[in-house]
């Protein structure tokens, strides 16, 4: 699986770090970072919930 970022989206909330934050880190402005584009195992139901907070979505789950 694969935690996927659209950049444009993204307008700093910073909800998703809240709940994924070995997945995703924040830039000085708040703005999402990816720091694991491939999920690790045992944090896929994780990625999910990061990319369900996001109320721009600018988080997408891939298989």
């Amino acid at each position: 699986m694969k935690l996927l970022l659209d950049a444009t989206r993204c307008q700093g909330y910073g909800l998703c770090q809240e709940h994924a934050p070995d997945l995703v880190e924040l830039d000085e402005w708040g703005y999402a970072r990816i720091v694991a584009v491939t999920v690790p195992p045992g944090e896929e139901e994780t990625a999910r919930a990061c990319a369900a907070s996001c109320p721009n979505d600018a988080l997408r789950t891939e298989r």
